[in-house]
């Protein structure tokens, strides 16, 4: 049944919509809300909506993310967010433009900057963080620990959706095409869906030089190219990179072992930074270092234990603990591709912006 909205009475609204939402899912949103108050971590993996509908291999979580995302995301969770307050200009845009009283989604709303935007509107969070969803919590918003492939919420409740940098850290095409499904699914026909993604033609070239591209050493683990998307049998453990870790002499080595073996050693040199430039432009997977200082450190005892287990590593230089965490880069018209095909959404704007893919759909029908 859709949610019936009273747009000249925004305040009214507020109220009917709680006790909707309240009535759907009462007992398992109130218990996971208490476990929030009363523990820094949730078990990201147990769905808010157990009626939610989901293939195995899409709602399993790669290990993947758990330990360069959902992990990563838990520990700078304070000093994430105390980064995290101007917004961008389109995003605001898109918000403030919608009628007064509409249902806004953000999924992956982090420490919920969007929520509350439009003063006129009811704005409804999730994200993985319980960490962050405690920031929002504290903050008055309305939020709940979800997975973006997993979203708790009943289908056509909401007049609009966004996602912003979320897709970029799912690890499979599978996951990153699911999610886009249950943004979709959320809204009511005629409700629009806001998606950004980290972009890999990035206006700052020289930021990719501070990544740590993931290298065939590490994906060796995953069958297919781009992106992992199959997992093997493989149970090597994928540990933290340092961004110094492969030399030029490795990588040399391993582009020789596949040029043309024929060619002199002015066309080997020539051959393999052509191979180099191309692997540069086709490479998509990255480890996108966060520093977190040591005072923040202290905070968090995850920080100990991470680094203990190999998940971070202290940079005594910068005095700050060293996250990773992992990032697909879309590449140009890769995020549109991921919704040709769809029976019930089409795209009705996309632009590139602060080296973000961005794309608007509508919901054509439920």
């Amino acid at each position: 049944m859709l949610l019936q909205v009273t747009r000249s009475k925004p305040h009214q609204f507020l109220a009917s919509t709680l006790g909707n939402l309240t009535k759907h899912f009462q007992s398992t949103t109130t218990n996971t809300m208490k476990e929030i108050k009363t523990k820094k971590h949730t078990n990201p993996s147990s769905p808010l909506n157990p009626d939610t509908k989901c293939s195995s291999s899409v709602k399993s979580t790669p290990e993947i993310e758990k330990k360069y995302v959902h992990r990563v995301y838990d520990a700078i969770a304070p000093h994430f967010s105390a980064t995290r307050f101007a917004k961008w200009p389109k995003v605001s845009a898109f918000l403030n433009n919608l009628p007064s009283g509409s249902v806004i989604l953000d999924a992956g709303c982090g420490n919920g900057k969007y929520l509350g935007l439009n003063p006129n509107c009811f704005f409804i969070g999730c994200d993985i963080s319980a960490p962050l969803i405690q920031i929002c919590s504290d903050r008055g918003h309305e939020v709940f620990v979800a997975d973006a492939v997993n979203l708790p919420y009943r289908s056509s409740l909401a007049d609009a959706a966004i996602s912003i940098a979320v897709l970029h850290h799912l690890s499979t095409e599978s996951r990153r095409k699911k999610a886009i499904e249950e943004l979709v699914r959320t809204v009511k026909k005629g409700g629009h869906v806001l998606i950004t993604v980290w972009a890999v033609e990035q206006e700052d070239r020289s930021l990719l030089n501070k990544w740590t591209p993931l290298t065939d050493k590490y994906l060796e683990e995953w069958i297919g190219p781009g992106s992992p998307r199959i997992r093997s049998s493989s149970s090597v453990t994928l540990e933290s990179i340092p961004e110094t870790e492969v030399s030029v002499s490795q990588e040399e080595e391993e582009f020789k072992d596949f040029g043309n073996l024929s060619l002199g050693e002015e066309g080997m040199e020539s051959e393999f930074k052509e191979d180099r430039e191309r692997e540069r432009e086709r490479q998509q997977e990255y480890f996108v270092p966060w520093h977190l200082p040591y005072h923040r450190a202290e905070v968090s005892g995850a920080s100990v234990g991470a680094v203990e287990n190999g998940l971070a590593r202290k940079d005594d230089q910068k005095g700050a603990i060293v996250y990773d965490r992992y990032y697909h880069v879309f590449g140009e018209g890769e995020l549109e591709r991921l919704v040709c095909g769809m029976k019930n959404a089409v795209i009705v704007d996309q632009f590139f912006d602060k080296s973000n893919w961005c794309v608007i759909l509508q919901k054509t029908s439920c």
